[in-house]
């Protein structure tokens, strides 16, 4: 068909809309029969784009739509979008690859936001921060351009996701052996620093002998924390944020002692509240995280480790002496091992086992106990109580002169308070 062919045409007197919308989405023309400035259908709002989603959920706003690049979309960036109310995702790699269940896409759709893979990394370039774009099924338009397609995608639904689930499920065990694979690797880089402790920086918080609480901003981390106030402010523990697991503590009220992490999702309010600062660094001894202490005039103590920041966390709090240390958001399960979406998770594996004696996971403490008495009752007690006390009041001797003493004192405030009127 040569470049001014028009599309084919139907039964005479009735044109094939259906025939000419296809063929026009296909060579990118414009599709007839749309105005601009008429009610379309879909999903319109503002454009974020950001090539990491944690990144972007800092400042992508209710009602806008989110272009990421996240394959294998896992549940704390899920539920992150969700969390910001966005009017749409739209992701230009597969959300489930097939490799393991990952949780995130079946958070959205169950959060009904509509969701679009494998877009295509083109959108980067083709779109512009700020936009106003519109979503219809699986095609993403300019608002200003209704009928001109910039990209498209797969449209995901529940039945869809959950059928990606299904085969990714039958391909765990595979995952399983190369996680397998990945924990001896790490057990035979690090076993210096996972047996006896090498490597480990000095730091000036003092943790022997003490209780440490150590905050990742991970899954249900909000109320674990808030099931945790009591054993707070009764233990003290020296609190360490891992990255955001800081602002997870400001959050709350609490101040961080102790921040780790490699500093690129934690905010500046954190990193100048006082803390002490470990950098997580490359084993060559790089720590980029060290460049925007130094811009912003603080000082960091790197800590040169593979793994994650939250296992350097458990290391340093087990080699200063810490009795023991409780862990809110961090990762326990294989799933969420995958689910993080790096081969060094299993690095978390190793150090759960190293420091396992003293490891105490609050994951789910919120939902271990939850009090069954409701409020009538309580305040039902509470008045029984008070007729109880009443009643020994009048039934003692001692009891009748505390009464005689309350009613002389309301005697004299009566009278008292008439006289300011009379």
């Amino acid at each position: 068909m040569g470049d001014d062919a028009g599309p084919t045409p139907g039964p005479v007197g009735q044109p094939d809309d259906d025939q000419d919308m296809a063929v026009c989405k296909a060579m990118r023309l414009p599709i007839r029969g749309r105005r601009q400035g008429e009610d379309l259908p879909g999903v319109t709002g503002v454009v974020r784009l950001d090539h990491r989603t944690k990144n972007l959920t800092k400042r992508i706003k209710p009602g806008e739509i989110a272009v990421i690049d996240h394959g294998d979309l896992d549940r704390v960036s899920a539920e992150a979008l969700v969390a910001r109310e966005v009017g749409a995702v739209v992701n230009v790699r597969p959300s489930v690859s097939g490799r393991y269940p990952n949780l995130g896409p079946q958070i959205l759709m169950e959060a009904g936001i509509p969701l679009v893979d494998d877009a295509g990394p083109e959108v980067f370039d083709d779109l512009s921060e700020g936009e106003r774009v519109r979503l219809e099924g699986a095609s993403l338009f300019r608002e200003q351009e209704p009928d001109s397609i910039v990209a498209e995608g797969v449209e995901q639904s529940p039945d869809s996701v959950a059928a990606l689930m299904d085969t990714a499920r039958a391909g765990l065990s595979a995952q399983m052996e190369s996680f397998a694979a990945n924990t001896m690797e790490y057990l035979r880089r690090e076993r210096d620093l996972l047996l006896d402790g090498v490597g480990v920086p000095p730091v000036r918080t003092e943790l022997e002998g003490k209780h440490v609480l150590i905050v990742v901003r991970g899954y249900d981390y909000k109320a674990d924390l808030a099931a945790l106030r009591s054993y707070i402010r009764e233990y003290r523990p020296v609190l360490i944020g891992v990255d955001g697991g800081a602002d997870a503590l400001l959050e709350v009220g609490l101040k961080p002692d102790m921040i780790v992490g490699d500093m690129d999702s934690v905010s500046d309010d954190s990193l100048t509240s006082g803390a002490e600062l470990i950098v997580h660094a490359y084993q060559d001894g790089r720590a980029p995280g060290l460049g925007r202490l130094e811009r912003m005039g603080l000082s960091g103590v790197p800590f040169p480790a593979a793994g994650t920041s939250e296992d350097i966390a458990m290391l340093l709090a087990d080699d200063c002496g810490a009795r023991v240390i409780v862990a809110v958001g961090t990762h326990a399960t294989l799933v969420e091992f995958l689910d993080k979406g790096r081969s060094g998770m299993a690095s978390t594996f190793l150090t759960r086992l190293r420091v396992g004696s003293k490891l105490i996971d609050a994951k789910g403490v919120s939902r271990l106990y939850r009090s069954r008495i409701p409020i009538w009752m309580l305040a039902l007690f509470v008045v029984a109580g008070l007729v109880a006390v009443i009643v020994a009041l009048l039934a003692t001797p001692t009891g009748q002169a505390y009464l005689d003493v309350i009613g002389s004192w309301w005697d004299r405030f009566f009278f008292w308070l008439r006289g300011l009127f009379t």
